[in-house]
């Protein structure tokens, strides 16, 4: 245990010394400062979040083939996609499904997908605009402090040299009591290894032969 402690507490140093760069990393990868700056849908839904991630990437394929792929995300829908060399590792049945699921397209505003996190973690769908914007929202309790809200919005739109751009952003009142650096950039982190590996497993999805 004392092994742990100490392991994990090297590792927030780490992040303390590495300072604005890491954060910068932690907190954005991929888009531009135009899109940084943009709003996006789900955004009032977390007014005055403290934490504001925004990933993006560039897609071989125009928004109306990503969107499918996008619909049926989730735990216990067609999973979380990664690519062929980590899924190696996994099990085959808790493998994202590398094709389009008819099961899966049928998502409405209302709606409810689980999450991981634990048997009650669920996220609910806000807003659905085929093909281009996705917003969850979730609300965890936390006994003696206010719940912690977050919002995840999955919005695609054409690229101007072809393609499309898929741009995520996560909004979340607060990690901590304030939010501090250390905690929001570990986060960051963590968010930033799950979120990369799904769009190259996305990616391998919609060039793969067939």
């Amino acid at each position: 245990m004392r092994r742990t402690v100490l392991s994990a507490a090297g590792l927030l140093g780490a992040v303390a010394l590495a300072g604005p760069a890491l954060r910068r990393t932690a907190l954005r990868s991929g888009a531009t400062d135009a899109e940084v700056a943009a709003a996006l849908p789900g955004d009032d839904l977390v007014p005055g979040a403290r934490v504001v991630m925004d990933r993006a990437t560039t897609l071989p394929a125009d928004p109306a083939t990503v969107w499918p792929w996008i619909v049926q995300l989730g735990r216990r829908r067609a999973g979380w996609y990664f690519p062929a060399w980590v899924e190696a590792l996994i099990p085959r049945e808790r493998r994202g499904l590398r094709r389009i699921d008819a099961r899966w397209q049928g998502l409405a505003p209302g709606d409810v997908v689980p999450d991981w996190g634990g048997p009650d973690a669920a996220f609910e769908v806000v807003t659905l605009e085929r093909p281009r914007a996705l917003v969850y929202r979730r609300e965890d309790a936390r006994p003696g402090r206010e719940p912690m809200r977050v919002s995840w919005a999955l919005v695609l739109t054409a690229a101007p040299g072809g393609g499309t751009r898929l741009h995520l952003r996560l909004r979340i009142n607060s990690l901590g009591r304030r939010a501090p650096a250390l905690v929001t950039t570990f986060g960051g982190l963590m968010d930033l290894a799950t979120v990369e590996p799904m769009f190259t497993g996305l990616r391998e999805r919609l060039t793969a032969p067939g």
